[in-house]
Order: structure tokens, then C-alpha cells, then sequence
């Protein structure tokens, strides 16, 4: 079935897939970025700030430290792996875990992109250079073909 496209349609098909995935992932982009996150609500335990009060985030969600995880000093860092710093509306600072940091997301998929641009470039120079190759054997196979005949 592939073997019956010409090289343009082909060419259309796969700038249109293109074209679908950048308009999916701008547009999951803008549903997800909802402001109103779902939060493992997971204080810590010394806390005597309720979760329905005022609070202002302190610090963006970022990963804790092995440290943090390995000796237990924050509650939160060892049933998730990301925290957060609230600051109340009384003024205590607390601890919250966060379920994804954005940043280190956002990391992880450019570098996949990266890793999946590099290997179809890679893939598409080996096809055309496999492509040249059979061509110049066909084109001497001819010529000692036409050279013998003669």
C-alpha cells in the first residue's frame, strides 16, 4: 500500500501528521494549564495551618534532595518526591507535596524531541546514501550489460 504513494503525497502526509501533532500538543498545552492543579494535599504534620485557609505559594514545586528523602526530615519528601513552600495567611511557612515539577518536564521532552529529530535525520541520510548506492550499481550493471551487447 505505501509502495503506491509518490514521493509528494507522502510528503503532504507527513507535513499534515506534523501539522496534527503541533496543534494537539498546543491545545493540551492549554487544558492542562489549569491554575486550579489537583495537589496531593500532604502536609506536614507539625502544621497548624488548615488546607481551606490563605495561602501564598513561597516556592514553585521543585524535587527534595536525597538528603531530605533519605533521613526523613520533611514528611512530605518521603511519600512524594516533590515539595512545595506555602506561606499561611498566619504566617507560617509549611511544606506541601506537588505531583510534577514543570520545569523538569518540560526538560525530559525537549530532550526526547531531540533524541527523535536526531534519529530521523540519521535515518533519512542512511536512505538516500542506500538509495545512491543501488542506483550506481544499477547504472554499471547497464553499462557492462550495454558494453558486453556492443
Amino acid at each position: 500500500m505505501i509502495e503506491l504513494c509518490t514521493k509528494k503525497r507522502m510528503l503532504i502526509g507527513i507535513t499534515l501528521l506534523g501539522g496534527l501533532t503541533i496543534l494537539v500538543l498546543i491545545v493540551e498545552s492549554h487544558w492542562t494549564e489549569n491554575p486550579n492543579k489537583l495537589y496531593l494535599e500532604n502536609f506536614e504534620n507539625n502544621t497548624r495551618c488548615i488546607s481551606g485557609d490563605e495561602y501564598e505559594v513561597t516556592s514553585e514545586c521543585h524535587p527534595c534532595s536525597a538528603f531530605e528523602i533519605a533521613s526523613k526530615s520533611i514528611d512530605v519528601c518521603v511519600y512524594a518526591r516533590y515539595k512545595e513552600v506555602l506561606k499561611c495567611k498566619s504566617g507560617e511557612a509549611i511544606t506541601r507535596s506537588c505531583d510534577r515539577v514543570a520545569w523538569l518536564e518540560e526538560r525530559a521532552f525537549w530532550k526526547f524531541e531531540t533524541v527523535m529529530f536526531l534519529l530521523a535525520l540519521t535515518s533519512c541520510i542512511s536512505v538516500y546514501w542506500r538509495e545512491n548506492v543501488l542506483r550506481q550499481r544499477i547504472i554499471r550493471k547497464v553499462a557492462r550489460q550495454l558494453r558486453a551487447s556492443a
